[in-house]
């Protein structure tokens, strides 16, 4: 392994976000606050593996994770300042740019975005296709995330409208299974592995998945960048170290997940994350392993795919006109390619 070059972290910033110590010191660890909404959920396994494998820490982070129930949710910590940066979907540097409010990404860790829509398989019969969610419970990790803004999107396609149907937070894990196992639903836009847990159990019949680059493509018309790790503008001026840290750390843990085994994959995750069946776990691994980032640099055709969704499903977007090259910031994710082996 190529050793990381400690000064040259150093060289990049001044003052640390939430302590004096200087990353990269010897025994020092600069504690950092990260939001996250449903960790245990593959859409931000790279977060998870950053964590168990101490690719943080190897680069001198602290880092304490808060999971909240949904990625809306973890936006508003970060925004209210009680984060200091954010494990979520892309389209929230996007809606924030258009809010006047300067938040950018800093590395893409999805390039799907491996969400699931799946119906009750009690009600399958007579829900063959969006167009038949009108007067439905739709459950979501929480309304606004990406979650939410996938299914709409395809209610979207066939001509209805938010209003048509009911949008319940059913949040990430063990919850949203029990939400679908209790009728509490009718139709789920989820994650594995929820989804994965749900179609082995016979829960749901999928009806459309972005977990492939084909299903991506059918729903979104190309590629549509998720996961991606995002932060105010004025920290990247003020801590530009901190954050190339944090960076490195997923860009690190990226490597590993496409060179690892999906059995390799289910071990570094805690156990609670199989949801009681590890076999499932690693087959839902293998479904949407393809879909993480080999390279931490989100593709500009993807990026506008998610940019021209937002505008035609949200009234606020629709007259608002945002540089897309000020929601995503390559050069961090360029240079952990150089620093990380």
């Amino acid at each position: 392994m190529i050793p990381v070059d400690r000064r040259r972290l150093l060289a990049l910033g001044g003052a640390m976000l939430a302590a004096p110590a200087l990353v990269g010191r010897a025994g020092a660890q600069t504690k950092v606050a990260l939001g996250v909404g449903g960790k245990s959920l593959l859409y931000y396994l790279p977060l998870t593996i950053a964590e168990r494998k101490g690719y943080f820490k190897e680069f001198g982070l602290d880092m304490e994770i808060n999971d909240f129930a949904g990625g809306a949710k973890s936006l508003q910590a970060l925004v209210g300042g009680s984060v200091d940066l954010v494990a979520g979907a892309y389209e929230h540097t996007i809606r924030m740019q258009a809010k006047g409010q300067d938040i950018r990404a800093v590395i893409e860790m999805l390039r799907f975005p491996t969400i699931v829509i799946g119906v009750r398989k009690a009600v399958a019969d007579r829900v063959k296709s969006a167009k038949d969610f009108n007067g439905l419970k739709i459950g979501v990790t929480a309304p606004g995330s990406s979650t939410y803004i996938t299914v709409l999107h395809a209610m979207a396609k066939v001509g209805l409208k938010a209003g048509d149907a009911s949008f319940i937070g059913v949040g990430g894990g063990a919850s949203a299974v029990a939400a679908m196992k209790k009728g509490e639903i009718d139709v789920i836009s989820h994650l594995d592995p929820v989804i994965a847990k749900l179609e082995a159990d016979g829960d749901i019949v999928t009806l459309i998945d972005t977990r492939t680059e084909k299903g991506t493509f059918d729903l979104f018309g190309g590629t549509n960048p998720a996961a991606c790790l995002y932060v105010r503008q004025d920290t990247i001026e003020k801590n530009p170290a901190t954050v190339q840290a944090a960076v490195n750390g997923l860009y690190k843990a990226l490597r590993w997940i496409n060179k690892a085994k999906p059995e390799e994959i289910a071990d570094a995750v805690p156990e609670q994350y199989h949801l009681g069946d590890k076999a499932l776990y690693i087959r839902a691994v293998k479904a949407s392993q393809a879909a993480y980032s080999e390279t931490g640099l989100m593709a500009g055709a993807g990026m506008k795919s998610v940019y021209d969704t937002l505008k035609a499903l949200d009234p606020e977007m629709a007259n608002v006109n945002v540089d897309l090259g000020k929601t995503f910031v390559p050069g961090f994710a360029a240079k952990a390619a150089q620093m990380v082996s």
